[in-house]
């Protein structure tokens, strides 16, 4: 039968129900699946990501072969591969001269350009269906951001709330409140029961694609091996399940926690599963919360992991097309210092940044306090560029995709929005990765010293990053104290603090 409708769908839209299949006819649509370079390379990819989604990619394939559809797969290594999206649409198009394309619509700006594109460049149809796997819609966010003069995210999180039902009672909060987080601040210490992670060995398509990732991509960062992730949304359930078993319970006390040795704590490892499509977001929310009825989980971790999914992940993706494309260009605060080589390395002998960095390497995961208040803190501090640190998260994370690593990384960790997502800088001295990890017990330089060559780097670049700033962050009503605490300080010590942050800041360079 003659091919009416050329079906594209993309590395992280990897659902069964994902819009542009649900009223597709499977006797006449044509699927197209394709592994391309330029996707892969535009920043320089964790190979353990590149490996996770092509793997992903070629087994969902597979499963919509076996359902009926009628796929058109691309591997990277094809000898007649073009190397991008419009490339492989164009020759599919030749291929099978279907009357229209339809794609559901792209998670990251520069993609959904490209398909916008397409109808004129051409001359077909080109349906780009809501992806309506959010809770919320574009337009539901615009109305709900239209007229306040700040966005701040707990009270689209209570929309969420109401408009999902999750931990609700009537109209009201479950518990009465609509936030636990004051009880999840807990640092976590080395006897405690730590969960394992659920692992999956590679099958022949894994192993394949392993095989094609170290030789097209041996430049690309991070470890490839040991390679663990579940690649179908079988073993994403698995995976699902297993957190709720093994360390849902403990989850909220402990997420802010950081310990040497313990990569992964009590946090789910479900991110990249949910980003990719894997796992529906809502379900996952659902069966968390099913576990809180039950007993078996409290309430603050129940809580935690849903605001998580149905709050601050709506919210940051309700910002990035909202903001967008101006957003990815913001830096208010000016910075202009290049990355550290070692963000690449993880050859520093800062210890928190040690670990942070050399954990990302290995397992192209870190949770979110290492991102926040280490690597993202740091690069803060010492005046980072923040589209540099941007690239840098985007490319190391196995769960980064611009919609979700933008805004968290150039908003919330380097402030570059001027406090269009968090009311102040996430500035911090030693002291807050002292009090939340074990991280400062073997570092080379003293926590407690405040200036000087042994003394914990944080330390001065903190008040450095306030004096710095201080023009464009003195009115912030949160930081008036800070300000107030410098400016009581005598001069003597207030130059002492300055000189140990410059002398370390030339250091870097």
């Amino acid at each position: 039968m003659k091919t009416e409708k050329l079906i594209l769908i993309m590395g992280d839209q990897l659902s069964h129900g994902i819009s542009s299949l649900q009223n597709a006819d499977k006797s006449s649509a044509r699927i197209l699946i394709a592994e391309v370079f330029e996707e892969a390379t535009y920043v320089r990819h964790h190979k353990k990501k590149i490996a996770f989604l092509f793997s992903a990619m070629r087994h969902f394939a597979e499963e919509l072969e076996e359902a009926g559809w009628q796929i058109d797969y691309v591997k990277l290594d094809d000898d007649d591969n073009s190397g991008s999206f419009t490339g492989e649409v164009a020759k599919a198009l030749e291929r099978h001269t279907p009357k229209a394309i339809c794609v559901t619509e792209p998670s990251e700006w520069r993609v959904k350009q490209d398909v916008e594109r397409w109808g004129e460049k051409f001359g077909l149809d080109v349906e780009i269906l809501p992806d309506e796997r959010f809770i919320a819609t574009h337009d539901e966010f615009e109305k709900w951001a239209d007229g306040r003069k700040q966005l701040r995210m707990e009270y689209f999180y209570r929309d969420m709330r109401r408009k999902t039902d999750l931990l609700m009672d009537g109209d009201k909060p479950e518990g009465g409140k609509w936030n636990y987080d004051s009880e999840n601040r807990k640092p976590a210490k080395n006897d405690l029961f730590m969960p394992s992670q659920c692992r999956f060995e590679p099958d022949d398509i894994t192993l394949e694609v392993l095989d094609l990732v170290e030789k097209r991509f041996d430049n690309h960062f991070g470890d490839l091996q040991p390679f663990w992730f579940g690649v179908t949304a079988e073993h994403a359930q698995k995976a699902l399940q297993h957190f709720l078993d093994t360390a849902l319970p403990s989850f909220g006390d402990y997420q802010d926690a950081m310990l040497e040795g313990e990569k992964f704590l009590y946090h789910s490892l479900l991110s990249q599963y949910i980003n990719a499509g894997l796992l529906d977001p809502l379900e996952v929310c659902q069966r968390v919360e099913a576990e809180y009825s039950k007993g078996r989980v409290p309430l603050n971790a129940t809580e935690g992991f849903i605001r998580q999914i149905i709050g601050w992940r709506e919210y940051v993706r309700g910002i990035y097309w909202l903001k967008m494309p101006e957003y990815v260009g913001l830096n208010f605060l000016g910075a202009t210092r290049n990355l550290p080589d070692f963000y690449w390395t993880g050859e520093t002998d800062m210890s928190c940044l040690h670990h942070a960095i050399t954990q990302t390497k290995e397992e192209a995961y870190a949770h979110h306090i290492q991102r926040l208040m280490v690597t993202g803190n740091f690069a803060m501090l010492a005046g980072v560029d923040p589209h540099q640190v941007h690239e840098w998260y985007l490319a190391v994370y196995a769960d980064a995709y611009e919609w979700v690593e933008l805004p968290n990384t150039l908003g919330m960790s380097q402030f570059g929005d001027g406090g269009l997502l968090g009311s102040k800088p996430y500035a911090a001295s030693g002291n807050y990765i002292n009090k939340m990890s074990d991280y400062c017990k073997n570092c080379r330089y003293d926590v407690k010293q405040k200036t000087g060559e042994d003394a914990c780097p944080f330390n001065a670049l903190y008040w450095d990053f306030l004096v710095r700033n201080q023009d464009t962050l003195k009115g912030n009503p949160r930081l008036g104290q800070v300000y107030n605490t410098w400016n009581k300080m005598d001069a003597e010590k207030r130059d002492t603090y300055l000189k140990s942050a410059d002398t370390f800041l030339r250091s870097l360079n």
